[in-house]
């Protein structure tokens, strides 16, 4: 892969954004916009999809800007409910609920002379929207259980993973909050769309889990590279790396090969967890009954629900389990939004420690 190297080498100078990999015209088009928007003090609104790289742009438009020397504050909105996100953003003095045994200083308080980013943002409540609509536009606000005024200045840098025009269609995003918020998009595409990326993606990916876990990798078959510049990667890009850390992990001889990949990536039939997409169930049953698994007539739809949630469960429960609990890992493993799962967590009764 000596190659890749200078490939590589090469494109982050081209990109000079740190952890930006890629020669894509699509990229070189977001890296434009990035630097020319940094030096601004105007909103950013970064749409994409999950696992595309929406943090390493926000964190390069504060690390360009005139606020680099002031903090860096990143809130994952879809991680917390409406009340505990309120206090997270606004802060709350003391008294202000049962638990409130202290005053707390705010995100945005703590962002202030920097930039604060706001993650998931379509997962702010209708209601909490208001509140945050008038810090964007007069950067005041109080917080929970005060009538105190507190002014901050500080950017304001919003991701989605949704299209808000879609939100607002529905009911459940604000469009006056939109356009407060949309003043410089930019879209960040999907890795399908620029495949050409991939060869520096792995080249870079090999390099940094081969040094971390301590292997010795110097080389990917073409068959393995061929089959991931084929595959759609509904993960992005986050789920590439997990792929070549996987790999690693499970390399021999350092190398590469196609087997150290999942059947999907390799381009067999994809092992689903979830309902959503998953095999007909009278299709499904109809083969386990052939296999002896399951007697004929407990071949039922509800019968199949249970085999996916118990699957799925015990893969959650692993997956936890390997991460020591932590949820933030744990999603990035499996690959869903920190939402969803702290959801699965609470459906299947499992317990885990929060990130």
């Amino acid at each position: 892969m000596g190659a890749a190297t200078s490939q590589t080498d090469n494109t982050k100078e081209t990109l000079g954004l740190a952890g930006l990999i890629g020669r894509s015209p699509a990229m070189e088009e977001v890296v434009r916009v990035t630097r020319q928007v940094a030096s601004s003090s105007a909103t950013v609104l970064l749409t994409g999809e999950t696992g595309t790289g929406k943090e390493l742009i926000a964190r390069a438009v504060h690390e360009l800007g005139p606020r680099a020397g002031g903090p860096y504050i990143r809130v994952n909105c879809g991680a917390l409910s409406e009340s505990l996100l309120e206090s997270e953003l606004f802060g709350h003095v003391k008294g202000a609920f049962t638990s409130a045994n202290e005053n707390r200083t705010g995100r945005f308080e703590a962002a202030h002379g920097g930039t604060i980013f706001l993650d998931e943002i379509n997962s702010v409540s209708y209601t909490l929207q208001v509140k945050l609509l008038r810090v964007l536009q007069e950067q005041e606000f109080e917080r929970v259980g005060d009538n105190r005024t507190i002014r901050v200045d500080c950017r304001v840098v919003a991701a989605t993973n949704r299209d808000l025009l879609d939100e607002i269609d529905a009911g459940r995003f604000r469009d006056d909050l939109y356009f407060r918020l949309n003043v410089v998009p930019i879209v960040i595409p999907p890795l399908r769309e620029r495949a050409g990326d991939i060869p520096l993606l792995v080249e870079f990916f090999v390099r940094k889990y081969a040094q971390s876990n301590n292997v010795s990798v110097s080389t990917i078959s073409e068959e393995a590279l061929a089959a991931l510049q084929r595959y759609a990667w509904p993960g992005n890009v986050r789920e590439l790396q997990n792929y070549i850390e996987r790999a690693i992990v499970f390399s021999r001889d350092g190398h590469l090969s196609l087997d150290l990949f999942p059947p999907h990536v390799r381009g067999g039939a994809p092992v689903r967890f979830s309902r959503t997409g998953a095999r007909n169930p009278e299709t499904l049953c109809r083969e386990l009954v052939s296999q002896g698994m399951i007697a004929a007539g407990e071949a039922t739809t509800n019968l199949y629900e249970r085999i996916v949630s118990q699957v799925e469960r015990e893969l959650i429960q692993q997956v936890l389990k390997a991460c020591q609990g932590i949820q933030t890992k744990a999603a990035l493993r499996l690959g869903i939004n920190r939402n969803t799962l702290h959801k699965k967590i609470e459906e299947y009764g499992l317990e885990a420690q929060d990130a």
